[in-house]
C-alpha cells in the first residue's frame, strides 16, 4: 500500500500522525507549509528559540488562526520529548550539538526521529541510528535534502539489480571558494551585502554552501547510508552536464573523473575557468550505474539510454530537489511503515575542518561556513587515523598551536571541552564504529 492510502486510512481513522517541530527555520518552515493540505498529519508542537518568529512563520505559509491556536510554542525543545501524543520528532535546527542532544532524548522516549540536520548526522549519526534501531524507533536521513534523494536513487539501482558506480548531487563550485569567508560570500553569488541583508540570508550559512563544506558533509552522510566510499583526499567536484553524466563517472583509468568505482562525488555546475556547465545539475542530484550483463546492456541501445562509450554504464537524475516541501514522505515513512529514507549504517565518511588560510595559535575557530576553516571529506578511516578534528565541532575552540593554510586540523589543535555533550557522543561513535571504518 502507498504512502497516501496508508495516510487516508490513518485521517480516516482520526488517528492522525502527530509531529513535534524543532527548528522553524527555513527547512522547517517549507515543511509546514504542506502540513494544511495534507490531512492526516498533524503539528502539535513547535520548538524553537524565538516562539514569536516561529508563529510569524506560521502564518507566512499559510496557517489560520485556528490551527495556529491549536499548536503548543515554546523555546524548550526538552518538554517536546514528555509530550506522549507527539510520535515524529522533526529535528531542524542546523546545530550539531543541539541536533544530537535532541535526537537522543527523542529516540529515548519512543519517538521517531527525522534528522533534517545532516550537520549532526555526520558527526555521531551512525551512534544514534544504532541507539534507535534497539528501541524498536526510526531515525531518518530528511527526504527533500539531497542525501535522502540520493540514497532513494541507490536503492532503486540496486534493486533492479544495478551495480553503483557513484553517487551525488551537482552544485556551484570553484577551487577558489575554499577560501571564501562570510565577508566575501556574496559576491560570488552576485549579490550586494545590502541586499543579501535585505533578503535576510544567513553569510556564513551560504558561505557553508560555497566553499565545500556542506557538499562534504552530504556526501559523507550518503557515504554512511549507503556503503559507497569516499575519494581518498575529497571531493574532486568535476564539471559535468547532465548530458555527459555516462562519460564522466567513470574512473580516471578508464577516462572519467572518478577515482574509483562504487564513491560518492559531487558535480560542478562551473567549468574551472568559471564559465557555466551545459545544462547542469547544480540542484540536483544524480546515480550512475553499470548492467551487469550482455542482455541489459542490449537493452539499454534498445530503449535509447544514454550510456558511455562501452554501452554498459549510465546515470539517472532528479533535476531539482523541494527541501521541506517533500519531508512529509520521510514521516510518513517512519510513523506509518517503520521505515528511514535513509539512514547510517556505519561509519565511513568523515568531515575534517581544514585551514583556509594560516592560521595562528590563540585563534578561535568559527565553525561551519565561517572564515578559519572549512570541511573537508575524507574516508573515515583516515580521519581516525590522523585524530581528525570533525567540522561540527570546529567552533568557539581555541587553537593551541599554529596550522598551515590546507591541513586538516587534529584534535590535539585545539582545546576542547571534553565533558562536552556533543564530543562525548563523537567519542563514543568513533570506539563504536572505528573498526568498521
Amino acid at each position: 500500500m502507498n504512502l497516501y492510502r496508508l495516510l487516508q486510512a490513518q485521517a480516516a481513522r482520526g488517528r492522525p500522525v502527530r509531529v513535534g517541530l524543532i527548528g522553524a527555520g527555513k527547512f522547517g518552515s517549507m515543511f509546514l507549509a504542506q502540513v494544511p493540505t495534507t490531512p492526516g498529519i498533524e503539528v502539535a508542537a513547535i520548538a524553537d528559540l524565538a516562539p514569536d518568529r516561529a508563529r510569524a512563520a506560521c502564518r507566512t505559509v499559510g496557517w489560520d488562526e485556528s490551527r495556529i491556536a491549536a499548536t503548543r510554542f515554546t523555546d524548550d525543545a526538552t518538554t517536546l520529548f514528555a509530550q506522549g501524543d507527539i510520535e515524529v520528532i522533526v529535528e531542524a535546527t542546523g546545530h550539531a550539538g543541539a541536533g544530537l542532544a535532541h535526537a537522543a532524548a527523542a529516540i529515548d522516549a519512543g519517538q521517531h526521529v527525522i534528522m533534517v540536520n545532516v550537520e549532526a548526522d555526520v558527526l555521531a549519526g551512525p551512534l544514534l541510528a544504532a541507539r534507535a534501531a534497539r528501541a524498536g524507533v526510526v531515525y531518518s536521513l530528511a527526504y527533500g535534502d539531497q542525501p535522502a534523494l540520493i540514497c532513494e536513487l541507490v536503492d532503486w539501482a540496486r534493486a533492479c539489480g544495478f551495480r553503483v558506480v557513484a553517487a551525488g548531487k551537482g552544485t556551484k563550485y570553484l577551487p577558489a571558494y575554499h577560501a571564501s569567508t562570510p565577508d566575501t560570500v556574496w559576491g560570488h553569488y552576485g549579490l550586494t551585502e545590502q541586499a543579501a541583508r535585505e533578503g535576510g540570508m544567513n553569510p556564513q550559512m551560504f558561505n557553508s554552501f560555497l566553499d565545500g563544506t556542506k557538499s562534504a558533509i552530504e556526501m559523507a552522510a550518503v557515504a554512511n547510508a549507503t556503503g559507497l566510499t569516499t575519494p581518498p583526499d575529497g571531493l574532486a567536484f568535476p564539471p559535468c552536464g547532465t548530458d555527459e553524466l555516462a562519460d564522466v563517472l567513470r574512473p580516471a583509468a578508464e577516462g572519467g573523473a572518478l577515482h574509483h568505482d562504487g564513491q560518492v562525488e559531487v558535480l560542478s555546475s562551473l567549468h574551472r575557468d568559471g564559465t557555466p556547465v551545459a545544462r547542469d545539475l547544480r540542484w540536483g542530484v544524480y546515480v550512475a550505474f553499470e548492467a551487469t550483463g550482455a542482455y541489459a546492456q542490449r537493452c539499454f541501445a534498445e530503449y535509447g539510454v544514454v550510456t558511455d562509450p562501452s554501452g554498459r554504464r549510465s546515470a539517472l537524475y532528479r533535476p531539482f530537489h523541494l527541501i521541506g516541501l517533500e519531508l512529509n514522505v520521510s514521516v510518513l515513512s517512519a510513523a506509518l511503515r517503520g521505515e528511514a529514507t535513509g539512514a547510517p549504517d556505519g561509519f565511513r565518511g568523515d568531515v575534517v575542518a581544514t585551514a583556509k588560510r594560516d592560521l595562528r595559535a590563540g585563534e578561535v575557530l568559527d565553525g561551519e561556513g565561517g572564515a578559519l576553516v572549512w570541511g573537508k571529506l575524507l574516508p573515515a578511516a583516515r580521519s581516525l587515523a590522523i585524530g581528525g578534528l570533525p567540522i561540527g565541532l570546529a567552533s568557539r575552540l581555541t587553537l593551541r598551536r599554529d596550522v598551515a593554510i590546507g591541513t586538516p586540523l587534529v584534535w590535539d589543535d585545539v582545546a576542547i571541552d571534553a565533558t562536552d555533550g556533543a564530543y562525548r557522543m563523537r567519542r563514543e561513535m568513533e570506539a563504536a564504529f572505528a573498526n568498521a571504518a
